[in-house]
This record gives structure tokens, sequence and C-alpha cells, in this order.
């Protein structure tokens, strides 16, 4: 076995939003078999398939959800392995089928993440129902708005730079025709808005959804064979460093993160020409504008200003419309962020050769920090 670069040869991605008659299985078949027709190639040439999901045992008991669904697009014989990282969960099993295909395992895997999150037993998510924390009521909305207090605290972030985040994001989503949320939106409507945890407003907040993303990567020979143009330049996943004193105006763990990225493709956060980055609420897209390198720390209210003004010298940050608008199904979002970092990079506003995406995602909270992080980078090349 030769150790080879991963390439994305398909994608599929459905719509996110409520599909209230469509099963969590047909979800996912769907986003694989356009993933599979888009790459050219047949469930039989498939080595290893990787299924993210994040809430389906704990809504419906259901467990190996992966397997289930697979069997629907032909699926059979290989290896197929069942992944919850909470929201990384997608890009997470995207990490693991890029070892598959570096190592030389397999040839060919299908990355896939579907969630259906309309469910009556859904209920707030926490980070674990036994975690201090979370008995405390540090739910997820508020441990966001903690972060977003203590940002306007330490550097003066303002309510409407806040909101700025949110009517960006739902204008890009207008021109997305699989986005949940598409109708326009101004700063009064985020901030008149029923206030969740103060400062965030319910359109500071990414509306759950159901949905399914699915993609298809390959070894160089394959990659040369398909004429597929996206190469993997980076794949990082991590962990928190709980044992260190975090200030909650900042994530730690963006930086080192992208840190290892830039080191592993050999890039700059200048180099880039799109990010889609973890929008969960509206402090949060401001964080990752600090950790990814976008702009200076205490800065990040500042450039969401910016990109909204659409200046000049700034990376386009989440033109698909992000969590907020296009919906977050946990365990599809990370595989549809890097679907979106492809196709913006291959129909853009000047696709060329060379150009570079970065896809980031974060899930879970632990003492101040998140318990996972992913970032990909992705390169276009010439077919």
């Amino acid at each position: 076995m030769t150790m080879t670069t991963p390439w994305i040869a398909g994608c599929g991605l459905t719509a996110f939003g409520r599909h209230q008659d469509t099963s969590l299985e047909a979800l996912a078949a769907t986003a694989a078999r356009e993933a599979l027709l888009e790459a050219g190639l047949s469930p039989g040439r498939i080595g290893m398939a990787v299924f993210a999901n994040a809430l389906a045992a704990r809504l419906t008991g259901s467990l190996t959800v992966g397997q289930d669904a697979l069997a629907h697009v032909g699926l059979a014989g290989c290896a197929v392995l069942n992944v919850e990282n909470a929201c990384t969960s997608g890009s997470t099993a995207f990490h693991v089928a890029g070892m598959a295909i570096r190592s030389g395992e397999v040839d060919a895997a299908l990355v896939v993440g579907a969630e259906k999150m309309f469910h009556p037993a859904l209920g707030l998510i926490d980070s674990g129902k036994t975690l201090p924390d979370t008995l405390l009521g540090r739910v997820t909305p508020a441990g966001f708005a903690l972060r977003a207090s203590r940002h306007m605290d330490r550097f003066g972030t303002t309510a409407e730079q806040l909101a700025a985040v949110s009517v960006k994001n739902r204008r890009a989503a207008a021109g997305n025709p699989r986005a949940m949320m598409r109708d326009p939106i101004t700063l009064a409507d985020v901030l008149s808005a029923p206030m969740v945890v103060d400062p965030l407003t319910r359109l500071q907040c990414s509306p759950v959804a159901d949905g399914a993303a699915a993609m298809v990567l390959v070894n160089d020979r394959l990659a040369r064979e398909l004429g597929a143009r996206m190469r993997v330049r980076a794949s990082v996943l991590t962990s928190g460093a709980y044992d260190q004193v975090a200030d909650l105006s900042e994530w730690q763990t963006d930086t080192r993160t992208a840190r290892i990225a830039y080191e592993r493709a050999g890039i700059t956060a200048e180099d880039l020409s799109v990010v889609e980055c973890h929008d969960a609420f509206s402090i949060a897209e401001i964080l990752h504008y600090e950790g990814l390198g976008l702009c200076p720390v205490g800065q990040g209210g500042r450039y969401a200003e910016r990109l909204l003004a659409g200046e000049a010298g700034c990376t386009p940050v989440n033109p698909s419309g992000g969590l907020m608008s296009r919906g977050h199904p946990i365990g599809a979002t990370g595989v549809a962020q890097i679907i979106e970092v492809a196709r913006y990079l291959d129909a853009g506003p000047a696709p060329r050769t060379g150009a570079l995406g970065l896809a980031h995602c974060m899930g879970g909270d632990k003492d101040a920090d998140t318990k996972s992080c992913t970032i990909a980078i992705i390169e276009r090349t010439a077919a």
C-alpha cells in the first residue's frame, strides 16, 4: 500500500428543512445515490462507507443506521462505519474516510451524513445530561450567549454586529435552493426577534432541520480516471484542551486546529477564496473569523459588518447561507459544508485552478472548550 491523496469525485445533497414524510434512511439514500451518480461509480466500486448521525439512537433507538440506509443504494459487503461526534459527525466521517484513502486501504470511500431533527422527543440539545454544566442550565444556547456577552464586554462588540451575521447569511441563502431559510431579513428584524438567551435572539440561532449530504472520495489513480478536480489538501480533527484556563471570548481550539491545517496544506488564511464555518449562533461565526485568522482577535464584530457591506479584501464566509439559514441537521452539516466549499470553488464568482476553500466545524461543549473541531482545506485543480 502506498500513500495517496483523497479527491472528491462526486457529491449529493438534499434540501434541508422539514421532511415529515421521508425517513432518515431514505434521505441518506437519496444523497448517496446522487454522489455515486456524479462520481460515475457503481456501489460495487466502494471499498468503505462512513455514515454520520448524531441523534437517531437518542430519538428513535435506532442503531447501525448506516447499514440500513446504504443497503437501499446497493452497498453490500464492504466495511460500513457509523460515526457520532456531535456537530462534527459528518466532517469526522469525512476525515476517517480520507485516512482510509491516504493509507491505501481503499481506492474509493463513500461518506454520508444524515439527520432527522423534527421529532417530538428532541427537546433541548446539550453536551450530556449528566454533566454539571448541563445540570446547572448551560444548555447549548446559554453557552453561546455567555460567549457573546463576554466578547461584547471584552472587545466592545455590539448587538448590531452580532445581528449582521444573521442578515449576511440570510442574504446568501436566497441564492441557495437547498437552504431552509431564504426570506431576507434586516438588522431590525434580528434585534426585535424573540429573545432566546440574552443577547441572542431567535434569528441568531440555527434552526433544526432534516437533511442528508454525501460524497465519494477516491485516490489519485481513480481521480485521474474520473476527471476529479477537488483535491483534499488537509483534513484535521482535534478535541479541546480542557486543562487550560479558557476565556469565553475566544476558542483556542479554533486557533490550534487552523494552525495545524494551514501547516499541512502549506498555506495561510490569506490564500483562501472561501470559508464555510460553524455558525450555529451568530457569535460563533464572529469567534471563528478570529480563530481562523481572517481578522485579529477582537475584530470579529467589525469583520461581520465588513462582510455585510461587501467590502473588498474580505474572504467570503458562508456563501451557502451557513447553518443559520441553510439549516443544521447535525449529522449532515459537516459533509454539507465541504460540498458547499467544493461547489463554490467550481462554480463561484471566479472559478480558477489552484483556488482554495476551507470548511470548519465544531461540536460539543466541555469545560469552556469544544469537544471536537474539524477543518478541511480543498483545492480546485485542472481536470
